[in-house]
This record gives C-alpha cells, structure tokens and sequence, in this order.
C-alpha cells in the first residue's frame, strides 16, 4: 500500500494516533487465563505473553497463523571512517544470500512458519557519513519510512523486523548514545568482530556524529545518525502498531531503530516484546533504558531477524497453551 505520510511531521501524526491495545479482550484473556487446569502464574511469562497478545489481537482465545518476518538492507557512509571489519559491497553479497535461501534468517522463519521478506534500499547509494552530515535529508528518511510502512503483510499476525547493513552497529550506537546520552564507548561494541583499536575507532565516530547531530527527537536522531534500514524498520513498527500487530524486537540494530519511535511518542512500542538480548554488549543497557525484558539469552549476535524470528514459536507455544487448554470447568477438574 501507499503510505499516509509524505513528511516527518505527518508520520509523527500518525504515531501519536496509533491504536492501543483492546481493553475489553485484554480483560477476557485475563479472566481466562484465571481459569486455565494449571496453578496461577504455573507458565510464568508465557502467561503475561499470551494475555498481552491477545490484547493486540483482539480476542480473549488468539492464534498466531501468519507471521511475517522482513529483512531491509542498506548501506552506510560512515563506513568511510574504517568502523567495521567488512567491506561494504557484504550487504549487497548478503541480499542474494537472503534471496537464494541460504541464510540463517531463511531457516528460521521456514522453522517458525514465517514468511520472509526481503528489502534492499539503494544500495548503490550509501547514507552520508554522519560525522560530516546528517546521514539523510527530510525526503530521504520519509522514503525509508515509507518503505518500511508498505512492506508490512496487513493480513499477517505477528512481525519480525530485521536488518543487513555493513556499519550498522556504529549507526545504532550513535542513536543510542543520542537518545540516551552516557559515554560513546557505553554504546559501541565490536559488530561485525573489530579489534580493540577498532573499537576505540568506533565510540570516536559515535561521540563526533553526536557531537554534531544531537538534540533532536526521535525521528530527527534517526534521520541525522540513522541508515535506510534502521529507518524502514522504524516505519514498519509504526504500520504493524497502526493494524495492531504484534511486533517481535530483534537486537541491538533494531532496537535501536525502535528507539526512535518511542522517543518521538512514549508508549509507540506498547505493541512489541523483545525477541532476545544480544551478545552485543550495549543491547542489554538499550533494552533497560526500553523496559523491555528479553524472551531469549542465547549469546547471538547475527541480526537480519534471527534472535526475534526464533522467539516465534515461544511465543506461539504462550498463545497456544492460552487459547487451546482447557478450563477447569470444562475439563471436569476441582478449582482450588
């Protein structure tokens, strides 16, 4: 589809005009879970995840179907500066990994019944270096924006954002440390594998971009230090909120993408969970400052998806045991 906005300040409209969840089926998953033939509180958070899912959904008894797991690329002028330890012509080489099927992300969604899709944003065309201009103009945030807004299934259920692009980790620190403030070297980590040198490398390019760019809202911070497909999953966040999907964070790139909106309008991610915490040392820190608490700590640290896709079928496990036990009434047994 088209999307509802030609400018930041029509998107930040559309932000502060996102549904919340449904109160009453909220309440009926509430009751429900109540009276499930298990103790109170016996599944733990898988309790607290289906109650809150069908809250977005809309019914007291959900089921997740159709999820939908999407991947943007993008390429970074900061890479100029020596930030990461692969070429930039990896996120092109990446893309056709995606499209042929051989990546991990594409195991993982066949595992979770996802469908996958995959977004390449002028690659060709690296954002600005940011330590000497914002990283996009007006236009070209809103473009990314929009990108991001369109790839959204409206028929799926549940959706996965994920990303490929050679110096995002600098990209996503700088927003961090922007939204956040602290030390540069709070926020950096050693992505793609950069040596001690590297590092210090990075929390300088981080601290000069910041130096330069801060000050701005969410949505300003994101276009001045941000990337094409930090952007696109900024904006399919807001569509997925906007049909009341339920959203699966990934790591650290995409939560701070994520961050963005949140800063721009407090609540934006009221529909969203994070998938996991990543073994990028920062995402942990990004993800207190968020009051998410992660479904998953299994050391990953891949992107395009991976952590968030393999929380799926947690999640599906939450809403099936919610929707599909039986209650005491009905399975004949004594209510305590």
């Amino acid at each position: 589809m088209t999307a509802e906005f030609s400018t930041l300040a029509e998107f930040r409209a559309l932000l502060a005009e996102a549904p919340g969840a449904d109160a009453r089926a909220l309440g009926e998953a509430e009751d429900r879970n109540a009276q499930l033939t298990k103790p109170p509180g016996a599944l733990g958070r898988l309790e607290e995840m289906a109650v809150w899912y069908a809250g977005w959904r809309g019914t007291a008894r959900p089921e997740i179907a159709a999820p939908q797991v999407i991947v943007f690329a993008g390429n970074h002028g900061v890479t100029a500066q020596g930030v990461s330890a692969f070429p930039a012509e990896v996120t092109e080489q990446m893309v056709l990994n995606f499209q042929h099927g051989g990546a991990a992300i594409n195991q993982l969604s066949k595992a979770a019944g996802a469908r996958l899709d995959v977004h390449a944003l002028s690659l060709e065309t690296p954002t600005a270096d940011f330590t000497t201009a914002p990283a996009m103009d007006e236009a070209g945030v809103v473009a990314a924006l929009a990108t991001g807004w369109a790839a959204v299934d409206e028929t799926s259920d549940l959706l996965v954002v994920g990303e490929m692009g050679i110096g995002n980790t600098t990209s996503a620190a700088a927003i961090a440390h922007a939204l956040f403030s602290g030390a540069a070297e709070d926020w950096v980590g050693r992505g793609t594998g950069v040596d001690d040198a590297g590092l210090a490398l990075k929390a300088r390019v981080v601290r000069d971009g910041v130096a330069l760019h801060g000050g701005g809202d969410g949505l300003a911070t994101l276009q001045a230090l941000g990337g094409r497909e930090l952007a696109a999953m900024a904006g399919a966040i807001a569509r997925a909120r906007a049909l009341r999907i339920p959203v699966i964070l990934d790591g650290f790139i995409c939560t701070a993408a994520a961050a963005t909106l949140e800063a721009a309008r407090p609540g934006a991610l009221d529909h969203a969970i994070a998938g996991h915490v990543s073994a990028e040392g920062a995402h942990a820190a990004l993800l207190e400052k968020l009051g998410k608490a992660p479904v998953l700590s299994l050391g990953m640290r891949l992107g395009e998806g991976s952590g968030g896709t393999l929380a799926i079928n947690i999640l599906k496990s939450a809403v099936a045991c919610h929707s599909g036990m039986a209650t005491f009434a009905e399975a004949g047994v004594s209510d305590a």
